[in-house]
């Protein structure tokens, strides 16, 4: 790590503009998670192999959680949501490659993850109850909680970034620590626990982002069931 949390190390400049070694790592998460999507789903078929299986267990869990969290149709959330707890759990688990810092223990990549979820919060509430009644949610349950309503809009997604910024940077330093301390063997176990805590750390974050989008979007109107499971899904209004 660097002496500093705050403070990055620049690996090259596009011209006047430097690219740090955390915007490297990150792109190198990307485009692993880019790739691999693209091979795995190329040759998808009727009848699932091992490989399509899980896939396809990802998926539904996502889709799962999702429609327990928001009592909704899952599929306009799963790609944000999927792509968010993916990306989290890829870059936190980049602390365990020699000489790489992982891009969420930086205080930049966590506000833009957090700014993602903003955003998404503002559109879906917008895309499903419309400019005036997304606004109207602010005044719920009194106009007297408006203030109270847009600080929170904003402090919970500092929250988002707070909270996934110190569990993962803690983590780093203390197996840093360690294995300055103890030598190469030792710090294996808690290598182990930390491979743990980024899974949980991208879980927590994605299921606080779909908390924070059904919120947004409330419990929308009218019901329709899907003939293969007969579970209730509600009609999204654009």
């Amino acid at each position: 790590m660097n002496d500093s949390p705050l403070s990055v190390q620049v690996a090259f400049h596009i011209g006047p503009v430097p690219v740090t070694t955390i915007v490297v790592t990150t792109w190198f998460v990307m485009a692993g998670l880019t790739l691999a999507a693209v091979l795995l789903t190329r040759r998808l078929r009727f009848v699932a192999g091992s490989v399509q299986t899980v896939l396809e267990l990802i998926v539904i869990t996502v889709d799962a959680q999702i429609e327990g969290t928001m009592q909704r149709d899952p599929a306009p959330y799963r790609v944000l949501v999927g792509t968010l707890f993916l990306f989290i759990l890829a870059a936190n688990w980049t602390s365990l490659v020699p000489h790489i810092e992982p891009p969420t223990a930086h205080l930049e990549t966590d506000a833009a993850l957090a700014f993602v979820v903003f955003v998404a919060t503002i559109y879906h509430g917008i895309r499903v109850n419309g400019p005036l009644g997304y606004l109207k949610t602010f005044a719920e349950p009194s106009w007297v909680m408006i203030p109270l309503n847009l600080i929170e809009q904003i402090t919970r997604t500092f929250s988002l970034m707070v909270r996934l910024f110190g569990n993962v940077m803690s983590g780093v330093f203390v197996i840093g620590i360690v294995l300055s301390l103890a030598g190469l063997l030792v710090p294996i176990p808690l290598m182990a626990l930390d491979l743990l805590t980024g899974a949980v750390q991208a879980y927590i974050f994605a299921v606080l982002a779909t908390v924070f989008i059904g919120a947004a979007v409330g419990e929308g109107n009218g019901a329709a069931r899907l003939p293969e499971s007969g579970k209730d899904i509600r009609k999204e209004t654009d």
